[in-house]
């Protein structure tokens, strides 16, 4: 049967639902962690950092993988790999496995979402964006992502920090159960196009050395070793790009991006909504707590709405796309954006709790506007071919966005949260959100690379 069904959209939601998850849960473990295996706060963050790393570069290859040896076969490897990790990991015998176990995971949990739209793109007919079925999958990874936090709590409550691996084991044995029944076997890739002799190795290799140095460089921001390794980026992309224009077949298709120069538009813009989203999300409940005083559930509760309102607009922003596009969803959120970045300013150490939920709410309706938005044009513009490839490389840049933003922060809080520090944030914040409303306005809207 053709067409995006239930049947297809609830496995790739399970396995969807994994990696943010998994990226926002180890939060609320690192003091456990730390207890348990007697290493510092600071050697703990390397079960956030090496999952974020991996993961940056894994979501591309693992979409490079799906278009090569096909989407189903590589989803349920991937949600298979993370149910073995979410059974095995807890039994780690020393912190230095427990982190291997977490690299294990971040690769194992990337391949559904590249895949996944893999699967919804040779599902769909006709040549409308399936709008419905992306707000679905939008609304998950939201949804996990936001409440992570909680999940782990409770998981915590119950079973210990290996709580957090273990409920995974549910979602991952569905998703296997329901992909192996209900994912569609799509024609294989053709004959020349299979095989490992067809994955650019030293393409990979280069990438991944080339995204890794910028990311642990912006990690350690400010040290001797964070600007050892930003120069290190610039000689490591000049490489990689040498090497790219060389092979038929590469890994970093700078020739595709070329063709489509929107594309790369919409990296940046998601890396950009993603830097400021998170800004909010972890700049918030520090100063929150550090200079307000409240505690890390008052705190949580405050900043609710910047997650659950972005679940709730996704369906809106759904129906709009789906009548007229993304430019207009885009705009919306570039301009609430651009509002609740400016509110922080108004933030001290009297305002009221009923202003402080004010601007979260505000704060809070760009996140499904623009996602929905991007990701449907992420949908419109990537050729057939290499759909799963390029929705890899969509969530390298969240992962992009993200340390950016851990960077911001850190340079902005590095003694302790303030009020003049949250004001500064804001006013770049506030910057960034002025770029993306321009380059919102800005989009035209070209033709797609493909026709459905």
């Amino acid at each position: 049967m053709r067409g995006v069904t239930w049947r297809l959209i609830v496995p790739v939601v399970l396995g969807t639902l994994l990696n943010p998850l998994n990226s926002s849960m180890i939060a609320v473990a690192l003091v456990p962690l730390h207890d348990d295996f007697h290493v510092d706060l600071g050697t703990s963050t390397w079960l956030v950092s090496s999952f974020y790393l991996t993961a940056s570069v894994a979501q591309p290859l693992m979409g490079r993988l799906a278009d090569l040896f096909g989407a189903r076969r590589i989803f349920l490897i991937g949600i298979t790999m993370a149910g073995a990790v979410a059974l095995l990991a807890p039994l780690s015998p020393s912190f230095g496995w427990l982190v291997a176990a977490r690299v294990i995971q971040a690769l194992a949990t990337s391949t559904a979402y590249p895949a996944g739209l893999g699967l919804i793109r040779a599902a769909s007919t006709g040549g409308r964006v399936p709008a419905q079925a992306l707000a679905v999958i939008s609304m998950a990874a939201s949804v996990s992502a936001g409440f992570g936090p909680t999940v782990g709590g409770l998981a915590i409550s119950f079973a210990g920090w290996q709580g957090i691996f273990l409920v995974n084991l549910p979602i991952a044995a569905a998703g296997v159960v329901l992909g192996l029944r209900w994912l569609p076997a799509p024609p294989p890739p053709d004959a020349a196009g299979v095989g490992l002799g067809r994955i650019d190795l030293p393409g990979v290799l280069l990438f991944g050395s080339t995204l890794t140095a910028l990311l642990a460089g912006l990690l350690s921001f400010g040290s001797r070793q964070g600007w050892v390794l930003l120069v290190a980026v610039p000689i490591l992309g000049a490489l990689l790009a040498l090497w790219e224009l060389r092979v038929k077949t590469p890994f970093f298709d700078l020739r595709l991006l070329a063709a489509n120069p929107v594309l790369i538009g919409v990296f940046v813009q998601f890396a950009a909504v993603t830097f400021v989203f998170y800004s909010y999300f972890f700049g918030l409940p520090i100063w929150l707590e550090e200079v307000r005083g409240f505690d890390a559930k008052t705190a949580g509760l405050l900043i609710l709405p910047i997650t659950g309102l972005g679940v709730l607009i996704t369906p809106v922003a759904a129906n709009l796309i789906g009548r007229g596009g993304s430019r207009l969803s885009l705009i919306i959120g570039s301009v609430f954006m651009c509002a609740g970045s400016a509110l922080l300013v108004t933030f001290g150490p009297s305002t009221s709790v009923i202003a402080l939920v004010a601007v979260a709410i505000v704060v809070g309706v760009p996140n499904g506007f623009n996602n929905m938005g991007l990701q449907a044009e992420l949908y419109r513009l990537a050729p057939l071919e290499r759909i799963s490839w390029v929705a890899g490389q969509f969530q390298t840049f969240r992962y992009v966005g993200a340390i950016l933003s851990a960077t911001l922060l850190g340079t902005v809080f590095r003694q302790r949260a303030t009020t003049s520090g949250l004001h500064s944030i804001a006013i770049v914040l506030v910057v960034v959100a002025v770029a993306l409303i321009v380059a919102s306005v800005a989009v035209q809207r070209v033709p797609a690379t493909h026709e459905d």
